[in-house]
């Protein structure tokens, strides 16, 4: 079961948001990473900055609280996002295990500052075939899966 909000780590992320807009460092996003009660990452949109467009708040959160804990995994820990995720960051955090996620600015809220990822929500129900997104063709599938054998045979695998 998802642990209770905190509205202190939302207000948080948003203070990283809007901080990083005035400064001029970057886009208005902000994210923490709670465990426990106390946060074990932070992160602000540095995609300008950093010349690095994967470079969103929360991506950056989910980098700092693993680098700080020393795993890939945040299991038991919760995400509070200045605005909902996009695509890409909805599934880091689902990759990163991730209990919960909070967040404060909808969607639609982010499409009226100009950040609309309707789109791609849109694209990911297609298959690869139909998106627009950029087009997609398999190749060499057979080849490509001997990394699978290689991985399904290794003693040496970590499962995530």
């Amino acid at each position: 079961m998802p642990s209770s909000p905190n509205p202190e780590f939302l207000r948080r992320a948003i203070a990283l948001a809007t901080e990083n807009v005035v400064s001029g460092a970057g886009g208005p996003f902000g994210a923490v990473i709670v465990r426990d009660g106390r946060i074990v990452g932070e992160g602000v949109n540095t995609v300008t900055a950093t010349n690095d467009p994967t470079a969103h708040a929360e991506v950056n959160a989910i980098r700092a609280a693993a680098k700080a804990l020393g795993t890939f995994s945040l299991a038991g820990c919760v995400l509070y996002t200045s605005c909902e995720p996009c695509p890409m960051c909805l599934a880091a955090a689902w990759w990163a295990r991730l209990d919960t996620l909070y967040y404060g600015a909808s969607a639609e809220d982010a499409a009226r500052a100009g950040f609309d990822d309707a789109f791609l929500y849109d694209e990911l129900r297609k298959s690869p075939a139909e998106r627009k997104l950029l087009p997609a063709t398999q190749l060499l599938g057979e080849e490509a899966w001997a990394s699978f054998a290689a991985w399904i045979a290794s003693a040496h695998k970590i499962a995530y």
